[in-house]
């Protein structure tokens, strides 16, 4: 996939990533349902680290949310 830049609103494209279970995960086999994209700018710095907690810490509100 060439390199896309996405905007709010915009319709996500499908992709395939591994999941924490080592399962693959097709964003359209979620078609339907309710999903939350993460993004975050560089891996394994002190930034992304930050922001990985501060979404972990209102995890609980997205899930009231999607319910």
């Amino acid at each position: 996939m060439e390199n896309l830049i996405l905007t709010e609103g915009m319709k996500a494209p499908d992709f395939t990533l591994m999941g924490s279970d080592k399962n693959e995960h097709k964003l359209s086999d979620y078609l339907g349902e309710k999903v939350i994209l993460y993004f975050y700018p560089k891996d394994n710095t002190s930034g992304c680290s930050k922001e990985a907690l501060a979404f972990t810490s209102v995890y609980n509100d997205f899930k009231e949310k999607i319910q």
